[in-house]
């Protein structure tokens, strides 16, 4: 059987998949996160329930929406609810397992910010969107995955502004915060998987995708990493593959963009 070749996104989606269980309940964003959870869905999870913000809750779409407000996510669904049924019922009520997330800078514990970057909050170098639901997915679910572009100005030792709590200064730091959720589980790159040491929460090189190298990930990263343990991303199947692409992106929508 011929072995299909894989893009640096397809890998990327696929190893977002692979973070969900199934039966898991999963709140998903806009892009990536949405492929990701639609894959495993139709692999390996399938009763995992995707949640999306503006108010579907556990579809079984047909077609990929565009936004997390298309109504294409509401086919199947269980329930057409709102932002505040979402925010208060779902994911304050403890019931998200897995939510996915991104951010313009990720620091070495997890902390992300998607507010401002330079050193003075008031008069940023850029202005960024802001949190929309993320403090809320990150301080909520019990663990969050993130999705970013690997590169070094977007992994600093300390992010500008903390707008969505990781592992804030590692160890017990965000339970003594009173931060419920379970904190960061990965960070899905375009160089590798992100994992962090179940006590003392310090980042480590998990995986390294096919075509990149410890070296590649230690270079781009603006904080220690350990990458000792790391291993060879497991290539998507053919299978993964072949269901990403006529099933769940066919016209190419996000693995192209």
């Amino acid at each position: 059987m011929k072995i299909l070749q894989h893009s640096t996104t397809e890998i990327m989606v696929v190893a977002a998949a692979r973070e969900i269980a199934d039966g898991e309940v999963v709140f998903a964003g806009t892009g990536l996160p949405i492929l990701g959870a639609m894959l495993a869905q139709r692999m390996h999870a399938p009763n995992c329930d995707i949640v999306f913000e503006a108010g579907a809750v556990a579809p079984r779409m047909l077609h990929l929406p565009m936004s997390v407000g298309d109504s294409r996510t509401l086919f199947g669904a269980a329930q057409a609810a709102g932002l505040f049924d979402v925010f208060n019922y779902i994911l304050q009520g403890g019931r998200v397992d897995v939510g996915f997330l991104g951010g313009a800078q990720i620091d070495r514990y997890g902390n992300l910010n998607s507010t401002a970057l330079g050193p003075d909050y008031r008069h940023p170098k850029v202005r960024l969107p802001g949190s929309g639901g993320s403090a809320d997915v990150s301080a909520l679910s019990s663990r969050t995955v993130i999705i970013a572009r690997h590169e070094k100005r977007r992994f600093p030792e300390r992010v500008d502004y903390r707008t969505s709590p990781g592992w804030l200064v590692g160890g017990n730091s965000r339970e003594r915060a009173g931060i419920p959720g379970g904190g960061p589980a990965a960070v899905v790159t375009t160089l590798g998987v992100i994992k962090y040491r179940p006590i003392t929460r310090e980042p480590y090189l998990a995986s390294y995708h096919p075509g990149a190298t410890p070296l590649n990930v230690k270079a781009e990263t603006g904080f220690e990493i350990d990458c000792s343990e790391a291993v060879e991303t497991s290539a998507p199947s053919n299978d993964e593959l072949e269901i990403l692409r006529r099933v769940v992106d066919p016209e190419g929508i996000f693995l192209r963009g």
